[in-house]
């Protein structure tokens, strides 16, 4: 058999059988999704053939083939595939039809995941500005807008049936190994998770590199954007008799304790590189956006007043029973009633 065998090419993972010489004996096509081609080529994809003699099939004159053999181009790295959420869900439903797995996992009964839609805000119109954009009686849910693209493609995918069956029987940490196994395709969730699904994915003996990361599916002028929010934050207090151990302590935490690497973060150091988890958004060219703060006290004043909740599950947790008809209504009255009550607290905020 032409070239060598390695871990995560999946060598098998699509079969056909056809008489390609016309020879009258069936010819096995063998297809690894995840051969590695050019030199620094991630899941560029290759096929074998097997050809059929009189005894059966093998492996005699077996032939290899990438896309670089008929001259057409293999893009070094991984890609994602949906730049728009209907790509996204046409996805899903692919999975759905051709594999057993789950093809979107909500994390209903956690909870806490579906706040991470939220983070989306900014990444639809590669705007840092677009949280600070929700401070006042913008109407956030309007048809076009960040936050009404983002719902609608949470409750597109439960509506078509792509989630889990019953949200209610969610269970955050058995989704770990769930997706380490191929049993879930997919969860939205932040890149601090991407070294958590790997640990599962070695303990459950499956490649970690099936483990991918991608930009929520919408790009602005063919360009993917994914917004910076801060995890810890950190400062000297300006009363405290020991500032000099404080800044050597941030100091060693920003530039040397190897926080960033291990959890998937974007360094807060500019020099730095990034982690090799977000390889795929470096080799995709995502433009980072750090989102702005400027006006996040009133956004949340607003949200507070309205009881909505953008950072916390509970309106997203009753989108997903409208979506899957466990409660009375549709999308389009769920925005409506939720603008309704953002433009009233907006309104009464500013008088």
């Amino acid at each position: 058999m032409p070239g060598a065998a390695e871990a995560g090419d999946h060598f098998g993972s699509s079969l056909r059988l056809r008489d390609i010489n016309g020879n009258g004996r069936a010819d096995l096509a063998v297809g690894a999704f995840g051969e590695d081609v050019l030199p620094n080529g991630y899941d560029d994809g290759a096929a074998w053939v097997l050809r059929g003699a009189t005894t059966g099939l093998t492996s005699t004159y077996a032939t290899a083939f990438n896309a670089t053999d008929f001259d057409y181009p293999v893009v070094d790295g991984r890609r994602f595939a949906a730049t728009t959420p209907g790509e996204f869900v046409a996805d899903l439903k692919a999975i759905k039809s051709r594999t057993d797995a789950v093809p979107y996992y909500t994390n209903f009964k956690d909870g806490w995941p579906l706040t991470a839609w939220s983070n989306d805000i900014g990444s639809v119109t590669c705007d840092a500005e677009a949280n600070d954009k929700l401070a006042g009686p913008v109407s956030p849910w309007k048809r076009g807008g960040e936050l009404s693209t983002i719902d609608s493609l949470l409750y597109d995918i439960v509506e078509g049936d792509l989630s889990e069956k019953d949200p209610s029987t969610t269970n955050w940490e058995s989704s770990k190994g769930m997706i380490a196994q191929g049993k879930v395709a997919t969860m939205h969730l932040g890149s601090w998770a991407i070294t958590q699904m790997r640990d599962a994915a070695e303990k459950a003996g499956t490649d970690p590199d099936d483990i991918g990361f991608m930009p929520f599916p919408a790009q602005k002028d063919g360009t993917y954007c994914a917004v910076l929010a801060s995890d810890y934050q950190q400062a000297v207090n300006v009363h405290s008799d020991e500032k000099v151990a404080a800044r050597a302590w941030i100091d060693w935490f920003t530039e040397k304790s190897g926080f960033s690497a291990k959890e998937g973060a974007v360094p807060a150091l500019k020099s730095a590189a990034m982690p090799s988890t977000l390889k795929d958004f470096v080799d995709n060219d995502v433009t980072f956006l750090e989102r702005s703060e400027a006006k996040t006290g009133d956004v949340n004043s607003i949200d507070n007043a309205a009881e909505i909740g953008l950072t916390k599950p509970d309106y997203r947790q009753k989108l997903v029973d409208t979506a899957r008809g466990a409660q009375k209504g549709n999308l389009d009255d769920f925005f409506a009633d939720l603008d309704k009550r953002w433009n009233e607290a907006a309104e009464s905020a500013g008088s």
